[in-house]
């Protein structure tokens, strides 16, 4: 299964071979999401490939002379022309070898009944292809000359091969992936080719240090880069069809692998020893400096002409930022280009590979993964492929959980949003009404926050980012004394939340530098039912089911590109967006804020002292005391955008 996974090239992902198990970390859609906990979903049915296709294997020259290894398997019924869905990805085109071929092809089995020719490219430097791989390669927008290349240049050379040399073709070519292949989808329809009429980013990387997959302002997601890079950061000298080593931590606990492991600085000599390139890079680059900067994609998603579908899921751990600003950066600079959104209640991939009902413990009652296949994707590509149906798609198809029912809206967020403000009150409460004058000038709550001791993610354990998490019960966390907790009184009436969330804390540190964790919980109410059946023996009465949570690095707080420290003990404003949800919290829930300083290993830990934390030493981890004020002079809230 996980091999099959490896070669759908759908995805990112990374073998972990340990004494228990293989696991599915970085950059992968997780295998699979139970819809009932204890059981596995059916898996989608593949096609009969080799009855119905043939393939053929080119090495197609770049303009700079290096020549990508392409694999395109072609209709054998010759009755009618095809449109072109390309792929490009760095994950390998395998099975290589004519006669050897994949399991499925295009996004899913409805595309090869339906009939096109696939086109599976490996990207400049990557396992079959020539010339030097570069972790997203910056775009150039000023090229002067052959030698100026990046991956709409390759894109676009790829393309124009493809329609000259390719037989039976309509003229028109699509262009799709997820994840890495998203952020390639993204960067290939940018000066795109003419003949791209349709593209359809997925869960795309656009900034690798402010929101997507390795960093989350400013914050490492630890065991999401160290695992990928592990494996995929490996030297590749020249063309290769296998990779056959894997990292292996030799324990399935991930928060005392990573707590072993200490300061960031002690892994390239400990495991990496010099041969992983992309970390020592990394670990040269603690701001957001022009090595980030460059590969910053958003800014260069102009003028973009092909139809774009961008797809993402609500609980993706790795690339929820990217699908929300690649949609963000096109609706901003091509109001001309046909462009909607379908944000669904998926994991990384999960509308892809898995039925979409469930995620973790939670289970949203449709198979919400077959409905954007079967009446949003295939539908999408054939009428902008191959000119059939009728184009009625909304501006953006969002998923609403709670409610668990799909919305159409003409903009994202809904344009009748009204934003409030959930204030911290004393005692643990939560509410939209502002503290009063009798609460203290001074008011705050605290918490001592140990390095040595951080706060875990999640209690399942895993030695990567299980990807459950995002919906993940967080009595665990509730219970700990470094960890702040406020929830409203009982609702009566729905509270149904869309868009982007704004923190705003007031807080103190006995540091000089310190993380801020917010968390959004749905409460459950006590006499909420189990799942049935129940093999593994859920229990969901007065579950905390995580809705949307994100990290704030403290010194990044004002300017990712100048780190500043805090003034130990001085109230200071942090002010931080958690990324869009669409949730209706239900009558007879509650809503909670949780507020903390670690969430490990997901995030690196930070020291709480005013350092580069990818060079500290293991003498620059210090306890802190910290504050988060709650009076009418220092509040701190949330700020949410409420749909009546």
């Amino acid at each position: 299964m996980l091999e099959t996974i490896h070669m759908n090239l759908t995805h990112k992902r990374f073998a972990i071979r340990n004494q228990c198990a293989l696991l599915l970390v970085i950059c992968a859609p997780i295998l699979a999401t139970p819809e009932v906990p204890g059981q596995q979903p059916p898996r989608v049915k593949p096609y009969p490939v080799k009855a119905d296709y043939t393939k053929y294997e080119y090495r197609i020259p770049m303009r700079d002379g290096k020549k990508l290894f392409t694999a395109v398997y072609a209709p054998k019924n010759q009755n009618q022309r095809y449109p072109i869905l390309l792929t490009r990805t760095p994950y390998s085109v395998r099975p290589y070898g004519v006669d050897q071929y994949r399991s499925d092809l295009g996004p899913s089995p409805l595309f090869a009944k339906q009939g096109y020719i696939f086109a599976y490219q490996d990207v400049r430097g990557r396992w079959m292809s020539e010339g030097d791989f570069i972790n997203m390669r910056p775009h150039l927008p000023a090229k002067q000359g052959p030698q100026d290349i990046d991956e709409s240049t390759d894109t676009w050379d790829t393309i124009d091969w493809l329609l000259k040399h390719v037989e039976n073709h309509n003229g028109k070519v699509g262009l799709w992936g997820i994840s890495y292949p998203g952020f390639y989808t993204a960067a290939g329809m940018i000066d795109a080719h003419p003949a791209l009429k349709a593209a359809s980013p997925q869960a795309p990387i656009v900034d690798w240090f402010v929101g997507d997959d390795f960093h989350r302002n400013g914050a490492l997601f630890l065991p999401h880069f160290f695992n990928f890079i592990a494996n995929f950061g490996r030297p590749r000298p020249e063309p290769v069809k296998k990779s056959n080593f894997t990292f292996d931590h030799e324990t399935p606990d991930g928060y005392q692998f990573f707590l072993r492991l200490g300061p960031l600085a002690n892994a390239n000599p400990r495991y990496f020893k010099n041969e992983v390139a992309f970390w020592n890079e990394v670990m040269r680059h603690g701001t957001y400096d022009d090595f980030w900067k460059s590969r910053n994609l958003r800014p260069h998603l102009q003028k973009i002409r092909p139809a774009v579908m961008t797809v993402g899921g609500w609980f993706d751990a790795e690339n929820l930022f990217g699908a929300l600003e690649t949609y963000k950066s096109v609706e901003a600079t091509s109001p001309e280009a046909t462009h909607i959104l379908v944000m669904g209640p998926w994991q990384h991939g999960g509308w892809n590979r898995t039925d979409g009902a469930a995620l973790g413990h939670v289970s949203f009652h449709a198979k919400t993964s077959v409905f954007y296949r079967e009446k949003i994707e295939l539908p999408f590509f054939e009428f902008h492929l191959k000119g059939k149906g009728k184009f009625t798609h909304p501006e953006a198809w969002v998923f609403e959980t709670g409610t668990n029912q799909w919305r159409q809206h003409d903009a994202w967020p809904p344009r009748n949003v009204q934003a409030k403000k959930l204030y911290l009150h004393e005692r643990g409460k939560l509410g939209f009404s502002p503290p009063g004058e009798a609460e203290a000038k001074d008011a705050y709550d605290e918490y001592i926050s140990d390095p040595a001791k951080p706060v875990p993610f999640h209690e399942k354990i895993a030695i990567g980012m299980s990807s459950e998490y995002m919906t993940a019960d967080q009595r665990f966390a509730a219970r700990r004394p470094d960890v702040l907790v406020y929830q409203t009184e009982v609702l009566e009436a729905d509270v149904t939340i869309a868009g982007p969330i704004q923190a705003g804390l007031h807080v103190s540190t006995s540091g000089t530098d310190s993380d801020w964790i917010v968390k959004l919980i749905d409460v459950y109410p006590d006499e909420y039912p189990d799942p049935n059946p129940n093999p593994a023996g859920i229990r969901l009465g007065g579950n905390q089911q995580l809705v949307r949570a994100e990290v704030m690095r403290g010194k990044f707080r004002n300017n990712f590109e100048k780190p500043e420290p805090f003034t130990p003990g001085k109230p200071t404003p942090v002010r931080f967006t958690l990324q869009d949800c669409y949730h209706t919290f239900r009558p007879g829930h509650r809503i909670m804020v949780q507020v903390q300083s670690s969430w490990f290993p997901l995030v690196d830990r930070n020291p709480q002292s005013f350092v580069d934390i990818y060079s500290a030493t293991e003498s620059d981890f210090r306890k802190a005391i910290q504050r988060v004020y709650r009076s009418r002079e220092l509040p701190s809230h949330l700020t949410v955008l409420i749909r009546p």
